[in-house]
């Protein structure tokens, strides 16, 4: 049987790129008709839960063929946290914030840019055009094919920590 393998996508109120992320990263899996047991989330550092994905940014999704009209946003907690293997976020002040605030997860944070050797924030695109979001939407979807070679090394590397443990 195949380890289970979870990431948690995060950005500020998880109502358009973490929602985005979690959805394009769950069909990405599915594509890549990948056998390991994966959880896919999202949060937000400064969300109020219950919240559902903006307008312009369910509909960025089904163009895609994508569902994201259920989502409902939650705000990061430690027993949020401790789900997961690996975070990774939007921008680096969502890293920084869950390193300051939950330094015993810092080693487990990342931007979603960092998978791919860079460290460039993905501008939120709240308030501006749907022709933004989906910008934004190309702009993770880059992000995740382009570091999906680093996020199964970092999985990998937990998995042995925690085998070894």
């Amino acid at each position: 049987m195949s380890k289970k393998r979870a990431i948690l996508f995060v950005c500020t109120a998880n109502q358009c790129r973490s929602p985005m992320a979690e959805a394009m990263m769950k069909d990405y899996i599915t594509r890549m008709d990948l056998p390991t047991n994966w959880v896919v989330q999202s949060a937000g550092t400064w969300a109020e839960s219950g919240h559902p994905a903006t307008p312009s940014g369910v509909k960025a999704m089904a163009q895609r063929g994508l569902d994201t009209s259920s989502h409902q946003s939650q705000t990061i907690t430690k027993d949020l946290l401790n789900q997961f293997d690996l975070i990774l976020t939007m921008e680096s002040g969502h890293k920084e914030a869950i390193q300051i605030e939950f330094p015993e997860f810092s080693k487990k944070v990342f931007m979603l840019s960092e998978m791919s050797g860079a460290a460039i924030n993905i501008e939120d695109p709240i308030g501006g055009t749907f022709e933004d979001y989906l910008n934004t939407a190309n702009e993770i979807d880059e992000w995740i094919r382009n570091g999906f070679p680093g996020i199964l090394e970092i999985l990998e590397e937990t998995e042995h920590e925690q085998s070894a443990d």
